[in-house]
């Protein structure tokens, strides 16, 4: 059985004051969660809808749940209800459904855009390019159920630490870019996603605010 109260207080002796911690759960039992849970733990980041909609049924209700992978438009309705942040909107029809859907709870969800920054073809997220035109043409701006509060992306998964630097470095300046156009007084436009097992350390280096780490805490994932 891995060590999780152990791994997750090496995780968190690691980070710098400024680096919430997401202990990424899924494919995790609940048992494991709970544990973490125990040493004070309270954000979990989440991928697959109905793995987490148990979880979230029979686990503490102050828990922070993250939606972290790709979010199809069909299934925002399921999580709605209690979902804390969805951190990979990767369309404007997907930020539009969330926001339809926190409407009909009457909540505001909180979300992160995310970037296609790394060069590997199977991630998700929007261009820098795309992410521009979508702030430009300011829809977002009426939706008055969702909070935009910051930026998500995955660097490539390589052994190039500079390529990843490289990456990462790239998205904390394009944050500033859109910090800057649009949101210059809004403090809840804060968060940096990025930096996961492999890499959250670089990316503690790269401005982030927020790693999700979850192999490192809960050892391989139980398919």
């Amino acid at each position: 059985m891995t060590d999780v109260k152990s791994n997750l207080h090496r995780v968190l002796d690691s980070l710098p004051p400024h680096v919430r911690l997401v202990a990424v759960s899924k494919y995790h039992p609940q048992e494991s969660i709970m544990a973490a849970y125990e040493e004070g733990q309270r954000v979990f980041g989440e991928s697959h809808e109905q793995e987490l909609s148990k979880k979230a049924a029979a686990l503490p209700r102050d828990i922070e749940w993250h939606f972290i992978g790709h979010l199809q438009t069909n299934k925002v309705r399921f999580i709605a209800p209690y979902i804390s942040m969805i951190e990979a909107v990767d369309s404007l029809r997907l930020l539009k459904e969330i926001n339809k859907q926190a409407a009909r709870c009457g909540r505001v969800i909180k979300v992160l855009l995310e970037l296609h920054i790394a060069e590997e073809e199977t991630k998700y997220g929007l261009t820098l390019d795309a992410c521009r035109e979508l702030l430009a043409a300011g829809e977002w701006r009426e939706m008055e159920h969702v909070q935009i509060c910051g930026l998500m992306m995955m660097a490539s998964y390589v052994d190039d630490t500079e390529q990843i630097r490289r990456e990462m470095t790239l998205a904390a300046d394009f944050f500033d870019e859109v910090k800057s156009a649009y949101f210059p007084s809004d403090p809840a436009f804060c968060e940096r996603s990025w930096g996961m097992s492999h890499d959250y350390p670089i990316a503690c280096e790269c401005r982030s605010t927020m790693v999700r780490v979850g192999t490192t805490i809960f050892g391989e994932r139980v398919y």
